[in-house]
């Protein structure tokens, strides 16, 4: 299997992981302080969307260099 299919399958699977969940959550540690023996911490998650046109258009790119081969860059 040549390096510009497995680009295009990746490009395809990606894509549809974007369509499918619409974006990912992380946690991020933001404050933290200790005072003695006790410490306190303060985790904030944050939400990473991810458009749908970027997902369409991954897609897309993948479908069409797994088509043409890598022919057309």
């Amino acid at each position: 299997m040549s390096i510009v299919r497995i680009i295009a399958i990746v490009l395809i699977v990606a894509g549809a992981l974007g369509l499918v969940y619409g974006g990912f959550t992380y946690t991020q540690a933001t404050h933290e302080a200790k005072l003695g023996p006790i410490g306190v911490s303060v985790d904030e998650n944050k939400i990473v969307s991810i458009p749908l046109w970027i997902s369409a258009a991954a897609v897309a790119a993948g479908g069409a260099v797994l088509l043409f081969g890598g022919k057309l860059i």
